[in-house]
């Protein structure tokens, strides 16, 4: 059996505590951790989620920007990794790198895969064709 997961608190760009879990309730959520400052987040994973986002419309993609440091993002530096002024898909803040830590994530970009269910269905660590694949695998076996 899955774990089952209650909550998972973020903040959104003025700062307000949102509950995703409650927000995407009885949908598949496909969480993306990721930091700004990763290379292979901005320039691998959050291509991958935007073609993800466009190839499985059952799943919701959303990024979770993960600080480390003590100087929070703001949304002009979130921004800046788009080719355009629009987010391609919600994007939210782990300011403590409490959601990090609650998936004992392996660093970033890590995937989490929750099922309708809020149930971890996967969760994969990594941009490389093989975490692409992993993850591909993942998200049609919940079709």
């Amino acid at each position: 059996m899955n774990a089952k997961i209650d909550s998972v608190w973020v903040t959104n760009f003025n700062n307000k505590p949102i509950n995703l879990i409650q927000k995407y309730k009885g949908k598949h959520i496909l969480l993306l951790l990721y930091n700004n400052s990763c290379l292979g987040c901005t320039g691998r994973a959050i291509p991958l989620a935007y073609k993800i986002k466009q190839e499985f419309s059952f799943v919701e993609v959303i990024g979770i920007h993960c600080n480390f440091g003590t100087t929070p993002i703001t949304f002009d530096e979130i921004k800046r990794i788009f080719t355009t002024q629009e987010l391609p898909f919600p994007i939210y803040l782990d300011e403590n790198h409490s959601v990090y830590d609650l998936f004992k994530s392996e660093g970033t970009p890590q995937w989490v895969l929750l099922n309708s269910k809020s149930e971890i269905y996967r969760s994969i660590f990594g941009s490389q064709a093989n975490a692409e694949n992993r993850l591909y695998y993942a998200l049609e076996s919940l079709l």
